[in-house]
């Protein structure tokens, strides 16, 4: 999938020269010295933590969404390299991915073979990925937490490597992003399993095919068959088979392996723009999707609204937002306090509506174009990103309803379908520098006229973020 990172000047001799001639089709029978013994790998992809259970992988956790994959609405969607094909597609996959799966139902990371790592050198890995990593891109380390990333997933897709042998043997759903058959044998188990498992499209939009694999997904027998025939037993058999080349006897006790640690907490941090669809419910509810930097207007119900990161790679988007936000602590004296920035970040763009100041991973801080000031504080149900807050009161207050109405009655959420509660409390406004000059709301003309320069005019009621962060 990424282009190989070994390259030979010798031309390739024809096959129809004969020469070199073809391996012979049979294997010869085990020596008496072979021991059939598993593998650690394949032991701890099978047993994990014990008691920590599939959803702590996902808890908050680098190889693994900020919210548990196991949860209703979630995904966890890991891709794999292993073979270094003679193609880019993952390159060009991967911020796919990234852009079109929504950003609070789905994470995407993506393990690579140490010798792509080394083979092409972190820089160019990381201009590959730049797009995909504001996205939200995971990039997981293929020696520590590789693992872990395949024991949270809820897909994968991947090649002809083990670790997409490993997740169908998990009987995780798989989608083959490229494998060609011509280098392996063909009487080999994983070759057997690459004529058969079901294939990516790349030119078909991916959240379908991504989401009719899990709904359809049929586990099958072979690769967890051929994986091993003496599964859980890698420590004994091994141990054992080592000490035996030794002449030494086995020390006392069971052999064990370490358990996996649980990755440390780090959510995602995306600071591309996110195109906001939104349908106001009664309640107060509302459903929200956001999708990070699409290449092109995503479909769907719902009225659209672009909401900007304050460190956005590209700052005319800033421009053109209805929602500016950014994280931080509320006490970061280069900001001030969030009602401060908040006022600041209105008066530099007079079309933008709301700003936010996410404070913590449950709570933000956001000012309207009007001047109120809210505190938004999520239930301890509730672990959606904040920000998502934020373009749901936006939604709700451009629909025409009351801040009040939040204010009694709090503020449900909902990304997929998981339903998340904020309480909204209006806050005490402190002294701001200089003041803030109070604008009306911009009109639909106000908006055109700020699309006129270099960006695409709206449709009514729809922005189409350009492409970039």
């Amino acid at each position: 999938m990424f282009p190989s990172p070994t390259h030979s000047s010798s031309p390739t001799p024809s096959s129809s020269s004969g020469w070199p001639p073809p391996a012979p089709r049979r294997c010869p029978p085990p020596c008496s010295r072979a021991t059939p013994a598993s593998t650690g790998c394949w032991q701890h992809a099978r047993t994990g933590t014990g008691s920590a259970g599939r959803s702590a992988w996902g808890e908050d956790s680098v190889s693994c969404c900020s919210t548990p994959p196991g949860a209703p609405g979630r995904c966890w969607a890991t891709a794999t390299e292993e073979a270094g094909g003679g193609d880019d597609a993952l390159p060009a996959l991967l911020p796919r991915l990234a852009s079109e799966l929504p950003a609070d139902e789905y994470r995407v990371a993506a393990v690579l073979h140490p010798n792509i790592w080394h083979g092409h050198g972190p820089g160019q890995i990381s201009a590959w990925l730049d797009r995909a990593g504001r996205a939200g891109l995971a990039l997981i380390d293929p020696l520590e937490d590789w693992r872990q990333a395949l024991l949270a997933a809820d897909v994968v897709i991947g090649d002809h490597g083990s670790v997409t042998y490993y997740a169908a043997a998990l009987g995780t759903p798989v989608l083959l992003g490229a494998a060609p058959l011509d280098s392996l044998d063909p009487d080999a188990p994983i070759a057997d399993f690459i004529r058969t498992a079901p294939g990516l499209d790349a030119r078909a939009p991916l959240r379908g095919q991504v989401d009719a694999l899990i709904e359809s997904h049929i586990p099958q027998p072979g690769p967890m068959r051929f994986t091993s025939s003496v599964p859980g037993e890698a420590a004994v058999r091994l141990r054992r088979a080592f000490y035996g080349l030794m002449a030494a006897p086995e020390p006392p006790g069971p052999a064990l392996l370490l358990p996996l640690p649980l990755p440390d907490p780090e959510p995602a941090f995306r600071t591309a723009p996110r195109y906001v669809l939104t349908r106001v419910l009664a309640g107060p509810e509302v459903v929200v999707t956001r999708y990070a930097d699409p290449a092109r207007e995503p479909a769907g119900a719902g009225d659209a609204h672009l909401a900007v990161h304050e460190d956005t790679r590209d700052p005319g988007q800033l421009g053109l937002a209805d929602v500016v936000f950014r994280n931080g602590a509320p006490d970061d004296p280069r900001f001030g306090p969030p009602g401060r920035w908040a006022a600041e970040v209105l008066d530099r763009h007079p079309h933008c509506a709301l700003a936010a100041y996410v404070t913590g991973p449950s709570s933000c801080v956001v000012r309207t174009r009007d001047g109120a000031l809210l505190r938004l504080t999520a239930g301890a149900e509730a672990d959606a990103d904040p920000a998502v807050y934020a373009s749901a009161v936006h939604a709700w207050l451009a629909a025409g309803r009351t801040l009040a109405a939040l204010v009694e009655d709090g503020l449900t959420v909902r990304t997929g379908s998981t339903d998340h509660h904020a309480v909204v409390a209006a806050e005490a406004d402190g002294p701001t520098t200089g003041g803030t000059r109070q604008r009306p709301s911009p009109t639909p003309a106000d908006r055109s006229t700020a699309h006129a320069n270099g960006a695409d005019t709206p449709r009514a009621g729809r922005r189409s973020p350009r492409t970039g962060s």
